[in-house]
């Protein structure tokens, strides 16, 4: 191998780069990395120096990729990805201490949490760490041993371990119900008052999507109230703003004490609705197996 001195830019260049061309700016790079913004630009000056070449085009206080910068950009993600990982991976070999569930907010709040007094009857002597994140597991800022996500997020390099059967279908609050003038009728949808979950990318269920799977003859769009936020959602489903689209294991503790009720018989299944995932390198800490297999009961 030639000597990596030789052809490698400054290292301490790579960093600030690789953060900038993530968030699409300097500012947010510089917050990430707890550095100044101009020792951001300065950083990135220096690469494009020794490269000789332009990464970023600079344009009302933005920045944007050039095609150059964004070829650097994957091929800088590729590589420092794995060797992160890898390293903590190394970091945490031999360490004890608690098993870290990464679970989605929904998840956590409305499936996981009534559950977990049952695993720690069970288990006593396997202490559990929950982080609940809204955003997909390469986003996540702390190791973990096992993450609980739904299908259609990014997940990067972990691997898959367990899957879980959901089902997606309307859910509203009986007060909402009793107030339609007619019984309800899904053809006649887009006369209620929806509840939306929109998010960037759109990696949930929504609407129109759950009716193409049905193939129900309307459409409805964006009408309605729109939340970014799953439990937001709900939430103003419980307290009878209209009729959103409930996950089941979201919602059943609702249904069963009449909090909701199901309008329309509709349902669309999601045989690997909820999966399980561990990190793709690195040894799990001592008690993941239990935590795993109890999972595994729960969502068979």
């Amino acid at each position: 191998m030639k000597n990596l001195r030789r052809l490698l830019p400054p290292l301490s260049s790579l960093l600030p780069f690789e953060a900038a061309a993530r968030q699409g700016s300097l500012t947010k790079a510089a917050a990430e990395l707890n550095l100044t913004q101009a020792a951001i630009s300065k950083q990135i000056r220096a690469l494009e120096t020794d490269l000789g070449t332009q990464l970023f085009e600079r344009r009302n206080r933005a920045v944007f990729l050039t095609e150059e910068g964004r070829e650097l950009s994957r091929m800088v993600s590729d590589a420092l990805g794995p060797i992160g990982a890898h390293c903590d991976a190394l970091r945490h070999k031999h360490e004890g201490g608690d098993v870290v569930l990464r679970s989605q907010l929904c998840e956590g709040l409305y499936w996981l949490m009534p559950r977990l007094s049952k695993f720690y009857q069970l288990h006593p002597d396997v202490p559990v760490k929950v982080m609940v994140s809204t955003r997909p597991i390469p986003e996540a800022e702390e190791r973990f041993d096992l993450a609980l996500q739904t299908i259609g997020r990014d997940i990067g390099s972990a691997k898959l371990v367990l899957t879980g059967a959901d089902e997606v279908f309307p859910v509203c609050s009986p007060s909402y119900l009793n107030g339609l003038d007619q019984p309800p009728d899904l053809t006649r949808l887009a006369d209620y008052h929806l509840l939306h979950h929109k998010v960037v990318p759109q990696d949930w269920v929504d609407w129109d999507h759950w009716l193409d799977e049905l193939n129900a003859p309307v459409r409805v769009g964006d009408a309605g109230e729109a939340y970014d936020s799953y439990p937001m959602m709900l939430q103003a489903a419980l307290e009878g703003h209209g009729i959103a689209l409930g996950w089941r294991r979201t919602v059943e503790n609702h249904l069963s004490s009449g909090a909701l009720v199901r309008p329309f018989a509709g349902s669309l299944s999601l045989p690997d609705g909820l999966s399980i995932y561990q990190p793709a390198e690195g040894q799990p800490r001592a008690g993941t197996g239990v935590l795993l297999a109890w999972l595994k009961s729960e969502l068979s």
